[in-house]
């Protein structure tokens, strides 16, 4: 068991699975925000342009609810909701629409740090130290020089 928890806490801290976390976390936040954006604009924008139908209601009837004599619901309505599905459709594609941008985004980045890497000049190759025999033959050339 201990080297479960142990194998566990390793890969726990690796740095990948916390980025994951963090993107995770993000992506939560992320996901509220644009559930507010359609929810909030561009749905009454959709409602108006429908004739003021509330998006939310749009559904098709199966079967209408029984009532009985006082009102009251005896069976409820049976119905397909479709409006939420609609708006959940566009929260999707609004989402992938901004993660394809930052994907997009960080392609370019790589490719221009790639290319950078190209177009730098490579260093000269370092000269071959020279080996124990020439080294002793240039001592023995400069001690001739100096007689």
């Amino acid at each position: 068991m201990k080297k479960f928890l142990s194998e566990f806490k390793t890969f726990a801290m690796r740095g990948n699975v916390l980025d994951l976390a963090v993107g995770v976390v993000i992506g939560g936040a992320f996901g509220k925000i644009t559930t507010s954006i359609v929810n909030d604009l561009i749905m009454p924008i959709i409602s108006i342009l429908t004739g003021g139908i509330n998006f939310s209601d749009w559904k098709i009837v199966l079967k209408h609810a029984v009532l009985d004599a006082e009102g009251a619901v005896t069976n409820p309505e049976v119905a397909i909701t479709f409006g939420n599905t609609i708006a959940v459709i566009l929260d999707f594609i609004i989402i992938a629409f901004a993660v394809f941008c930052l994907v997009k985004g960080v392609n370019k980045l790589h490719d221009l740090k790639k290319k950078e890497e190209e177009e730098a000049p490579a260093a000269p190759p370092a000269e071959p130290e020279p080996s124990k025999e020439e080294l002793l033959l240039t001592e023995i050339r400069d001690l001739l020089k100096t007689k």
